[in-house]
Order: structure tokens, then C-alpha cells, then sequence
């Protein structure tokens, strides 16, 4: 009897009806990272902008191991070709795309299926497996390309197969996504269902950011990997560096703002009739902060509902009040690193190393909080120098011993004499808790949601979407490309990277460094301007996982990730014991050969046609 019971899973059934096709191509879509998770996203953890307690208490975030110098080609960890040690099989994701679209394009299979939906997955499915070779390409450089899937009878030479150049990849996957963008639809209509799958301005920002990292110095030119070729004696990589690609760049960033701006995505401001009895600085603060975590808003160009978002609020959140001290849920074992603390600007918008009218040569000296700094600091409350005069984003993003934290449930019901972090040893929210220590002193605070309480026996947590792309990132990005593809900086380039910091309450750039800084001119050059922007964009996209992957394609992880993690003296009880600097671990990150995931040494015995990255055992 030629009967397929209900519980196998065939190819041939897959395809035979709507519902059935929309579950394998769900399935597709299950190999996107789970960047909302603490223990997923590989750019949290794998830099230096948070450090943990080496108990990782209930955390099982192998990213770490990267940023303490554990990556080993024998054990890849978060190996996204392989899939093992907290890594996603994605050539097997990329495998099922090609079945997908292999069967969805045949018309004689899954009839009750509109044309215009056909065309729709088909154009979800080409964006998947863009997306899912950008990520390989971002790890690992040069990869394989399987853009159609072998059979089974293949022989075994046909099965080894080759990396290919890294130019060939990134053209390979742009094509991909300009096949996708056609097919996808702008926005998603229905709401109710389907928000996170895949639009247009989704596909053209992956875009912006793969031909961003084609362009940008790690890949565009590196004598590093001059000498890398396969057995063949293919080169992998051009030595040549080529401005062209920022100009290509450029013109896939202004495409993806575009796109964005004509599906009705904008920076994020809180809705300011709800807030009536809240100060500026505090709506300022909730603008950045809510550009997280409120739910599907105009900032969240593409948002992932796959993460466990309420868990990365309970491991960022402190206890703010002492009859709070010994719930659940409110963990605080995220430190943000001092090196992290200080990149912030001062409230003059320029870097605290380069403002001219505050002084920040000692960043532990105790100063006590004035009734003007009340929204920031606690007033009355002894804390670092380093804490006074920081702008928006360092008091949205972060808190400290003597922090103001606002929450939707503030005891007073404003910004008055709301909750104040008490942070030192024996103090609420200090580390009292063996494992659910902060290493820092610093407790992040972007990613909790100002809906976020606390109850008699734990914490209420509103669950979001992770905001794997948002505005200010493209817009950033497009002014990056745009600076780096011409001779001189241009009102455009400061156009973009105005509009983000005025958000956060800033002067424009031009502003801030002629009034402020001790270089007055340097944003009127174009390698001025690019440290602006790469410091622009450490601070606008903070803790995210962004910064540690552009740290690696601008070439300066080297330098950033050869340093001391450094944080306060979290088990102190008293000001001027906590207040000092304390070195927690010693960075060591070794070019080239860290700047690029290595494959794994069993690959390469399986296959003998695929090289090894530099520096890392074959």
C-alpha cells in the first residue's frame, strides 16, 4: 500500500497543500539567530562591552569564551557552519531554502497557493538564504556557495567542495537580494500574524550592511590575506584596495533609507501627551530607551519575535528598592566594562577626552548629586565624577550606585523621587547573591522596558520583539558609506548623523566640536569624521552585538581587544573603596588570525579542497 502516515514528513507531502508549504517554509525561517537572547547573540558577548561573573550562574553564553580568548579551531564556538558550541547549522538553513524554492516554483505542486503568495515565499525564501550566507561571510570570509543542493547520487568529488573568492560571495548574495526585494511586499498588512517575516526595506538594509562590509577595511584591500589562496591557487581575497565599493556601498545605504522611509519607518520618539508629568531629560531618555523595547514601533525596521527577550530583562535588571531585595528576576549580572562606561559623550556631545570646558582626569572622584541633577543622579547621593555631565544615551542606557532609574511603576508616579540604584556591597542592590554578581558596577538599562515591575514575589516582565534592524543603525551606516566614498565630508553625511543625535538631545556635530571640543576642526575631515562616526555608532547601537563586529570589518578590534576589562570594585561597601578602578581580565586578540572564525579542523579532513583561515591550525 502506498499510504504516507500522517506523522512522516516527506518532501512530496510538504508540497502538496498551502498550510503544509507554509510550515516548511517556517522551517526556513527557524535558522535566524535568536539575537534577542542573551545566550545567542554572538556581538553581546564576544567584545568588551559586557563582562560577567565567572559563575555565569544559570547563563550558558558561549560567546564569552571568545572574548576571554577560548576560540580554538579544534572547538569553534558559536560555529554557524558547523553548528556546534552554541552555533546555528546554517548551511543546512541554506539547504532548505534551496528545497523550498526548488518546489514552490513549480506551479503543478502546492495549487491552492495564489500566485501572488507563491511569488511572496519565494521572495522570503531567496532573502533567508542571503541572509543566512552574509552571516557565514560576516564569521568566516570566503565561503562556499550552495546555491542549488546536490543529489544524492552526487560522488564524493562533487561533494568537496571550494570556497569561493569573497568578492564572487558578496555579489552572489546582493543578487540574491535584489531577486528578493522584487518579490517582497513593502509592509506587512497583517499585523496580527505575520510581523517579523520578511519586507523590503528588510532586504535592501542587509543589503546596505553586506556591501558595508565588503567595502570597509577588513575585506576592501587587506594585505593580511594577500597571500591566501586554495589548492587551486585562487585567490580568496583582492589585495587591491577599491573606493568603488563605497560608492556602491553608499548607494545601497540611501536605497535602504528609502525603502525605509516609504514603509513609514522613522527614529522613534515616545508619544509626549502620555508623559505630561515626567522632565525633558527623562522623555529624552525614554525616546532611546523605547526605541528597544515598545513593541513594534517605528524604529524596529525588522523585529524578531524568536528571542527571549522578558530573560535578557531579568539578567540586565537590578533590585531598585530595598523591600525588592530578595525577589527572583532581577539579576544584574550584565556589567557594562568602565571602558564602555567612558565612551559615552559629555552632555556637550563631544568624547570626555576631547570637551574643553569639563574635566574628566579623575573619573573616581566623589561628587555628590545637586538638585539640578536630580533626573540623572540621585540627588544628595555620592557617586563618581564620572557619572556627572554625561548626555542622554549614557543615563538611558546605563545605571549605577546612585543611578535614577524611571519605571512606569515609579513609587511617586514621575521622575520625582522615583527609584534610585543603590549599588555597593550590602546596599539592595548591590551583590548580595553568589552567581547574579555585577562584575562592573554598571547595570544596563536599554533593554528593560519602562512597563517593567516588580511584585510581592517577583518581577512582571512585557516580552518584545528584538530590533534586529532599526533606523538609526541604517541611517549611521549610509552616513559612514557616504564619508568614506567621497573626498571631503558633505551637509548629507552630517544630515544623518545629526538626526541621531538630536534624538538623543544633542547639538549637530558641526555644533558640539566648534563649541566643545579641544579639535574644533575635526569634523571637517574626512578622517575626522570617520572617528566621529565609528564613535557615533558605538554609542547609538551599545550592547547590542553590533559593535563588536564593526569593531572587526573597521580593522580595530586589534587594538580594542588587546586591553584590560576594567570595572569598579563591586565589593566594596563604602564610596571611596567601591570608586576604584579594578582590572577584571586581560584581553588578548591576535591579528590577523582573530579577525577571522576558524573552520572547524574536521571540515577540513572531510574535505581537503577547503583552506584553513590565516593563522588558525589546519
Amino acid at each position: 500500500m502506498d499510504v504516507v502516515p500522517d506523522n512522516v514528513a516527506t518532501i512530496n507531502n510538504a508540497f502538496t497543500l498551502r498550510n503544509e508549504a507554509e510550515k516548511f517554509l517556517f522551517t526556513c525561517y527557524s535558522y535566524v539567530p535568536h539575537d534577542g537572547d542573551p545566550n545567542s547573540n554572538i556581538g553581546m558577548l564576544a567584545g568588551n562591552e559586557i563582562w560577567l561573573s565567572t559563575s555565569k550562574r544559570d547563563l550558558s553564553v558561549q560567546a564569552w569564551d571568545i572574548a576571554r580568548g577560548y576560540q580554538t579551531s579544534s572547538t569553534v564556538i558559536c560555529d554557524y557552519w558547523g553548528g556546534g558550541n552554541g552555533g546555528i547549522r546554517l548551511f543546512q538553513g541554506i539547504s532548505n531554502c534551496n528545497i523550498f524554492l526548488e518546489n514552490i516554483a513549480d506551479t503543478n505542486k502546492v495549487k491552492d497557493l495564489s500566485a501572488t503568495e507563491r511569488a511572496r515565499w519565494i521572495g522570503e525564501a531567496l532573502f533567508l538564504k542571503a541572509y543566512y550566507n552574509y552571516l557565514l561571510l560576516r564569521s568566516f570570509g570566503p565561503i562556499p556557495i550552495n546555491d542549488k543542493n546536490l543529489p544524492i547520487s552526487a560522488s564524493p568529488a562533487e561533494v568537496k567542495v571550494y570556497r569561493q573568492p569573497f568578492d564572487s560571495c558578496v555579489n552572489y548574495i546582493a543578487g540574491l537580494l535584489d531577486s528578493a526585494y522584487t518579490l517582497l511586499p513593502m509592509t506587512i498588512l497583517n499585523r496580527g500574524t505575520e510581523l517579523g517575516r520578511v519586507t523590503k526595506p528588510i532586504a535592501a538594509a542587509i543589503k546596505a550592511k553586506l556591501l558595508v562590509l565588503a567595502a570597509s577595511p577588513l575585506f576592501n584591500g587587506n594585505p593580511d590575506y594577500a597571500n591566501v589562496v586554495d589548492n587551486r591557487g585562487v585567490h580568496l581575497f583582492n589585495s587591491q584596495e577599491d573606493n568603488n565599493k563605497w560608492i556602491r556601498a553608499a548607494a545601497a545605504c540611501k536605497a535602504a533609507v528609502d525603502a525605509a522611509n516609504t514603509a513609514g519607518f522613522h527614529l522613534y520618539y515616545y508619544p509626549k501627551s502620555s508623559l505630561t508629568n515626567l522632565s525633558d531629560a527623562t522623555i529624552t531618555q525614554l525616546n532611546i530607551r523605547q526605541a528597544i523595547c515598545d513593541r513594534w514601533n517605528s524604529e524596529k525596521i525588522w523585529g524578531l519575535s524568536n528571542s527571549r527577550v522578558g530573560y535578557l530583562q531579568n539578567v540586565t535588571m537590578v533590585k531598585l528598592a530595598s523591600q525588592y531585595s530578595n525577589i527572583s528576576g532581577a539579576r544584574g549580572q550584565f556589567g557594562a566594562t568602565l571602558r564602555m562606561a567612558e565612551l559615552f559623550y559629555t552632555s556637550n556631545g563631544v568624547p570626555i577626552s576631547e570637551d574643553k570646558t569639563l574635566d574628566f582626569n579623575q573619573i573616581n572622584q566623589l561628587r555628590t548629586a545637586t538638585h539640578e541633577e536630580r533626573f540623572d543622579v540621585s540627588e544628595g547621593y555620592t557617586t563618581a565624577r564620572l557619572n556627572f555631565d554625561r548626555e542622554n544615551r549614557f543615563y538611558a542606557d546605563l545605571c549605577f550606585d546612585g543611578g535614577v532609574w524611571y519605571l512606569l511603576s515609579s513609587p511617586s508616579g514621575s521622575d520625582e523621587d522615583t527609584y534610585t540604584l543603590q549599588a555597593k556591597l550590602g546596599q539592595y542592590g548591590g551583590n548580595n547573591e553568589i552567581g547574579y554578581e555585577n562584575q562592573t558596577g554598571y547595570y544596563i538599562k536599554k533593554f528593560v522596558d519602562y512597563n517593567f515591575s516588580y511584585s510581592s514575589n517577583g518581577v512582571n516582565v512585557r516580552e518584545y520583539e528584538w530590533p534586529e534592524i532599526r533606523v538609526a543603525d541604517i541611517y549611521l551606516l549610509y552616513a559612514e558609506a557616504l564619508n568614506e566614498s567621497q573626498d571631503q565630508p558633505t551637509s548629507e553625511v552630517y544630515r544623518y548623523i545629526d538626526s541621531v543625535r538630536n534624538r538623543a538631545g544633542l547639538q549637530g556635530v558641526a555644533t558640539s566640536w566648534t563649541n566643545y571640543s579641544k579639535s574644533p576642526n575635526k569634523y571637517k575631515t574626512k578622517n575626522g569624521l570617520r572617528e566621529i562616526i565609528k564613535q557615533e555608532r558605538r554609542i547609538e547601537m551599545a550592547f547590542e552585538g553590533t559593535s563588536y563586529w564593526d569593531l572587526r570589518r573597521w580593522k580595530d578590534a586589534a587594538a580594542e581587544f588587546n586591553t584590560a576589562v576594567v570595572g569598579w570594585t563591586t565589593n566594596q561597601s563604602s564610596a571611596i573603596s567601591y570608586y576604584q578602578p579594578r582590572t577584571l581580565f586581560q584581553q588578548s586578540f591576535v591579528a590577523p588570525r582573530d579577525y577571522l572564525w576558524p573552520l572547524w579542523i574536521n571540515e577540513l579532513r572531510t574535505n581537503n579542497n577547503l583552506v584553513q583561515n590565516p593563522g588558525w591550525p589546519k
